[in-house]
């Protein structure tokens, strides 16, 4: 592998904190913007559950009690 000889004669302090760094430091904002893309979409996703079950609960709760009263 090309990366093995590319990297084996580095010291390990480079691997693993340099060169993190800077990939931090070119893709950083690339990786928030979809870290908070996700995190946006993830919270959508739970509102809309939660507005779904509320209008299954309501509309379930009138008719119910609709029903078990005869008519309006």
């Amino acid at each position: 592998m090309a990366e093995k000889g590319i990297f084996a004669g580095l010291p390990w302090w480079v691997k693993w904190i340099a060169l993190p760094v800077l990939v931090f430091v070119v893709f950083g904002s690339l990786i928030m913007s979809v870290l908070g893309f996700f995190i946006g979409l993830l919270f959508k996703v739970l509102l809309l559950v939660a507005l779904v079950s509320a209008l299954i609960f309501v509309v379930k709760k009138f008719t119910s009690s609709s029903s078990s009263r005869g008519d309006w």
